[in-house]
């Protein structure tokens, strides 16, 4: 079907001079649009990739890649389980962990915050809340100083700096002279850390493993142990492997399942404006039915000549849609060229526009992520790219079909 008269015809076609001159303004739209929607397609889809990027570090660094823990929530014989965590070929460290929800007061000033218990040293093997550390350290929580470590949202909900003290407050209730009263105990800052996330900076607190056992009567258990593994991609696969070398009196979990319904909403909102833009592009092929529709108007009596010469209709169809076709692939084409440089220094780019007009895009007071950065995936432009081809291919489609229609007869009965 596909021979080499109809590519010569069809890119004799392109390159002829148009008798009307609206019907090549209407082909330089048509390849603008398409130029357009594959442009949006790479800087917006890498703008969310960018995002999603860094609320997925962000995250990691409070959290664990995976984690193991009893089914009934605690672990007692926590110490040969850290041991033989350490020991799995994929595992890179391990730390145990005890996490409780208590209050934290300072005056009046009262916080719901969750407490987990760490030993110091381990945690910043698993996680990276001693590079988001502002005032203090996390290695300043020793064994009996009683110590905290808070956000810094927490520690401007309670009026607290680093050396002032603050009350802790479990749900756990101590029998008294008086009556029964709730346990709580005087704690010392010694560190607060910004991580960029409310849900973070506004109720996690640390304390050392050891205190926090004595704060809520632990005896020798925890309630897991928190991994850093060699891949966090391969985390489902990695975890999976490692609850068949724990049994069944353990439970794994990786953290593509902790925050499931986060990221599974993320990579839905990404797919909906994939759909929203593609269909800016389907906009934009409209005008490359119009540009065909009235090709196919102007050259009847060259259609009608070329069937009268023996070409099928089936190669008349194939003479448009190369006109068509080209159309798309060269808009696409000047799509990826512009979008891809632009995705990848949009920073700067924003930078920029900052300086220009005076202004913050993203205030750092009201978003927690005020820097706007990309990640472009050869993958994903290639997705883009053949998508927004395609999508022209098909606009072709029925102008071709209607240019085929051709009766010579009909079309050279006035010439």
């Amino acid at each position: 079907m596909f021979q080499p008269k109809e590519l010569f015809i069809g890119l004799r076609y392109i390159r002829a001079k148009r008798k009307s001159h609206f019907v090549s303004f209407i082909a330089f739209i048509s390849i603008a649009g398409v130029a357009l929607g594959v442009f949006a397609l790479i800087v917006v889809l890498s703008v969310m990739n960018g995002f999603g990027n860094e609320l997925r570090d962000r995250t990691l660094s409070m959290t664990s890649h995976a984690t193991i823990s009893g089914y009934d929530g605690y672990m007692r014989d926590w110490h040969s389980a850290l041991k033989k965590a350490e020991q799995q070929p994929e595992v890179l460290a391990a730390a145990p962990y005890i996490s409780k929800e208590v209050m934290l007061s300072n005056g009046r000033r009262v916080s719901g915050s969750l407490i987990r218990g760490v030993q110091p040293e381990l945690e910043s093997k698993v996680s990276l809340v001693e590079s988001k550390m502002i005032s203090g350290s996390l290695l300043d929580l020793k064994p009996g100083q009683y110590g905290i470590v808070i956000g810094r949202e927490l520690a401007n909900a309670l009026n607290v700096y680093e050396g002032d003290r603050v009350t802790v407050i479990t749900p756990q209730a101590s029998i008294t002279a008086v009556g029964v009263m709730p346990r709580l105990r005087r704690f010392r800052v010694v560190g607060v850390f910004e991580v960029g996330m409310h849900q973070y900076d506004a109720a996690m607190a640390y304390m050392h493993l050891e205190d926090a056992a004595k704060l809520f009567s632990y005896k020798n258990k925890v309630n897991g142990i928190r991994l850093k593994l060699t891949d966090l991609f391969e985390a489902p696969r990695i975890t999976r492997d490692i609850e068949k070398s724990f049994g069944e009196d353990y439970w794994v979990r990786d953290w593509s399942k902790q925050h499931k319904n986060f990221f599974r909403a993320l990579q839905t909102e990404k797919t909906v404006m994939f759909i929203i833009l593609l269909m800016m592009v389907s906009v934009a092929a409209l005008n490359i039915v119009s540009t065909l529709m009235m090709t196919v108007t102007d050259k009847e009596a060259d259609i009608a000549i070329l069937r009268a010469l023996g070409i099928r209709p089936s190669s008349i169809m194939v003479i448009f849609i190369i006109q068509g076709a080209f159309i798309g692939l060269f808009g696409t084409l000047i799509g990826v060229a512009a979008g891809v440089p632009v995705a990848q220094n949009v920073f700067e780019i924003v930078s920029w526009l900052e300086q220009i007009f005076n202004t913050d895009f993203l205030p750092s007071d009201v978003y927690y992520i005020s820097d706007i950065t990309a990640d472009v995936k050869v993958s994903e432009v290639v997705t883009y790219a053949l998508s927004a081809f395609s999508v022209t291919i098909l606009a072709t489609i029925y102008p071709a079909w209607r240019a085929s229609r051709t009766l010579p007869a009909e079309a050279l009965r006035y010439e």
